[in-house]
């Protein structure tokens, strides 16, 4: 019931002077600010599922997110700034700031400091940067993988990446100015066309069966290429099995520290993905493609945009049938439910399972859900007949894999080779150990699969068959230790990586790793403890995040006990 006074009901707006409030509660969006949203929005759709894609616009025109900015855009979108505040502060690429915080400086330095770039030297280029620059000008921030292993140390100025990093070369960079993503030469619609390019998918849009297609598929024995490993000659069924409108998700959030692969391929011959995505979508009868691409590939993002309208102007997809979303640095939105999550324009927080996404995905429609590299390879497959894969054998297992490879060996880069090879068929496909390094130990599959020492080097690296080492092959991406690195030492950069990216949804991941990182960093380690939040992070977490992060710290304790000390 109000509450009556002399001058009415208490609590709410009076029209009396100087009685009253002239303004609603909350923060009041400013004029000028609103003005430069909607300048930067334009006639684009101001939908809730595309702010992220607008948070990028501001702060790739400003460098970071300020308030008024950020306050504009909830009145511009009619959303919450709880709903604002909540995404933008989820996601490492945003600058987001309150009221009383100055701006970033004018430039930031992101240096990778995963497990690859802190073995070419990361730590002493970050201090040299760090003690080099005007902190007032230039900030130094460390960064997860970006995809470039092979040419380790990397880092970002802007989207310009600088590859092999040293101080001096910064500096150039710096000077030139010029902080734009380098387009590599790559493979174009009229050049994949000429070469015979999308002629299969005219052909099965003109009267072909699903279904023979999808038998293809399975005859080539292809799997789910992001980590994972489902069959994908199964996916296809299991999403139609559900009524429609269907959907379908692109993961192209290759962020496994260590993996490559994926910008190996997009950087080189785009249109074969793109055919691969069309087909699938064709299988499933997709309305829509969503191509989530992650920020820290900006040469791969523009690619695809290029070619994507090349693909609208040319008939081959209709206006809008494909749409790229960027990503905004979270390793979670790996995990498809927090893909999807991300696509909707939310915090990236994976979802509980059951249902899976195949029936309830995007917006609650049947999704399938495909990695980049499966889709290169669904195009080559439908192209070239299942024995592309099938024809392939080694060490009683069939297949071609793309192993990203970096560490300390002769040449890093991106090697197809049979899916049964053993870490020293890796090693040779790329030159042998680097001058001056003997083999010790080898992550095989990202950090998620930790580290496994040089004994084991007759297991081939493919999916089931390291399982019983306590291990998985992944994303394929191999890193090799030479005699002068430490177990320990890349276990704690693994830990911490986890650490860093966990989205704090659960508490098993989120405390769990933080726990562990403190206890291996003591002198000696605590493996009894460490093995009881080991447990307890694989038992209770969510996702394969927490699940998962044990891995490097059992396997440092199995194979290279006398490196902890302790008991």
């Amino acid at each position: 019931m109000l509450d009556y006074g002399k001058d009415g009901p208490k609590g709410i707006w009076k029209s009396g002077r100087g009685k009253g409030r002239t303004t609603p509660k909350g923060r009041q969006y400013d004029d000028a600010a609103l003005a430069e949203v909607q300048r930067l929005l334009g006639d684009r759709p101001r939908r809730r599922d595309l702010l992220i894609e607008h948070l990028h616009l501001i702060q790739d025109a400003h460098g970071y997110l300020s308030a008024p900015h950020l306050r504009a855009l909830a009145e511009e979108m009619r959303l919450s700034m709880a709903e604002i505040w909540e995404v933008a502060t989820f996601y490492a690429h945003f600058d987001p700031r309150r009221e009383d915080e100055a701006p970033p400086p004018a430039l930031t330095i992101r240096v990778c400091d995963s497990l690859s770039c802190e073995l070419s030297g990361s730590e002493a280029l970050i201090d040299a940067l760090e003690a080099g620059h005007d902190p007032a000008r230039v900030r130094v921030l460390r960064a997860p993988c970006m995809g470039r292993c092979d040419t380790a140390p990397t880092l970002e100025i802007g989207h310009r990446h600088v590859d092999r990093a040293t101080p001096e070369a910064v500096a150039a960079t710096i000077e030139a100015g010029d902080f734009h993503a380098e387009i590599p030469a790559y493979e174009t619609l009229e050049a994949y066309r000429a070469g015979g390019g999308y002629a299969r998918l005219a052909e099965l849009r003109a009267g072909g069966d699903w279904e023979a297609v999808q038998e293809a598929v399975a005859a080539s024995g292809l799997r789910g290429l992001g980590g994972a490993g489902f069959p994908s000659g199964k996916k296809w069924g299991f999403v139609r099995a559900n009524p429609g409108p269907r959907l379908m998700a692109v993961n192209g959030d290759e962020g496994e520290p260590g993996t490559f692969k994926d910008r190996h391929y997009l950087e080189r011959v785009p249109h074969l993905f793109l055919e691969g995505t069309l087909i699938a979508a064709w299988a499933v009868e997709a309305e829509r493609v969503y191509i989530y691409m992650r920020d820290e590939y900006p040469a791969v993002l523009e690619i695809l945009a290029t070619e994507i309208a090349a693909l609208e102007a040319a008939g081959i997809a209709a206006p809008g049938f494909l749409e790229l979303r960027r990503g905004a640095g979270a390793y979670i939105c790996g995990e498809e439910s927090a893909m999807i999550e991300s696509i909707e324009g939310k915090r990236g927080l994976p979802r509980h399972r059951p249902p899976y996404v195949a029936q309830v995905g995007l917006w609650g429609r049947p999704t399938l859900v495909h990695n980049v590299e499966t889709l290169h390879w669904v195009a080559r497959v439908v192209r070239e007949g299942p024995e592309v894969l099938s024809a392939h054998e080694r060490n009683g297992r069939t297949g071609l894999r793309s192993y990203s490879v970096s560490g300390r060996v002769a040449a890093p880069g991106i090697y197809l080779l049979h899916c049964g090879s053993t870490i020293t068929d890796i090693i040779a496909a790329a030159g042998g150990m680097a001058e001056g390094h003997a083999f010790k130990a080898y992550q095989p599959g990202g950090p998620s699969s930790g580290l496994l020492p040089a004994s084991l080097d007759d297991v081939p690296l493919d999916f089931g068959t390291l399982q019983p080492h306590g291990s998985f092959i992944g994303s394929a991406a191999v890193v090799v230790l030479s005699d002068r690195d430490s177990a320990r030492d890349a276990a704690l950069n693994m830990l911490r990586f986890f650490e860093s990216e966990s989205c704090g949804q659960c508490t098993p991941c989120r405390v769990g790793c933080e726990k562990a990182v403190k206890l291996m960093q003591a002198p000696a380690w605590d493996t009894g403890l460490l093995e009881e939040v080991s447990q307890a992070m694989v038992d209770a977490s969510i996702c394969g995040l927490g699940q998962a992060a044990p891995n490097p710290i059992r396997l440092v304790m199995k194979h290279f006990p006398e490196e902890i000390g302790g008991g």
